[in-house]
């Protein structure tokens, strides 16, 4: 049991300390200190489910259905881009650098929507969760521990990126702190935008 545990958190470590859309999310929050706890907790239930899921059966129907990760492809590269763009413009306009009074806090649910959208229109979860962590924790002599393994990894990872960035807002609201965040997070989002669009 130990063992598919172990092999269930060190799998799932090693793909979502990698820099993503849904890490750079998290960080942008974070650092906005903008509902950055609930969006912790957001990516690790998804994460959670999308390892069960796979471990479970998903990453075999998925596995024999292209259309499926095709369509998935396909819109999640349309929503990366939106997503960039708009960090694209609140770079180079006083949004992005705008972190004192008048600074407008979106609503919870606004940014749970949009966490929801970067986790779920993102295909690369569907791969890196359910496909690759899904299918290797179905080989495992108790796939139920792989899967808390999986997720224990995600629950420490995320929180530990919410709470850190978030401690370290006050040394990193300088205009060019978050100009440079919105212009990393909008390189991000249209680079695997790009990914998706050239491996269809």
């Amino acid at each position: 049991m130990w063992q598919s545990y172990l092999n269930g958190l060190l799998v799932a470590f090693g793909l979502i300390m990698a820099i993503g859309t849904q890490n750079a999310f998290v960080l942008a929050q974070s650092l906005r200190r903008e509902h950055h706890l609930p969006v912790a907790a957001l990516c690790v239930a998804c994460d959670a489910l999308l390892v069960a899921a796979g471990v479970f059966g998903l990453a075999t129907v998925l596995a024999q259905n292209p259309t499926l990760l095709a369509v998935a492809r396909w819109g999640g590269a349309l929503f990366l881009i939106w997503y960039g763009s708009q960090a694209l413009r609140r770079a180079f306009s006083q949004q992005s650098l705008d972190q004192g009074d008048n600074h407008t806090v979106r609503s919870l649910r606004a940014v749970m929507l949009s966490a929801l959208a970067v986790t779920l229109l993102n295909p690369h979860v569907y791969l890196d969760t359910v496909l690759l962590i899904g299918s290797l924790g179905a080989q495992q002599s108790v796939p139920g521990a792989y899967v808390v393994g999986a997720a224990s990894a995600s629950l420490l990872w995320f929180f530990t990126l919410a709470l850190g960035a978030a401690w370290l807002a006050p040394w990193l609201a300088r205009p060019s702190t978050w100009r440079i965040l919105d212009l990393l997070v909008a390189v991000m989002m249209f680079t695997v935008a790009g990914q998706l669009i050239i491996a269809s």
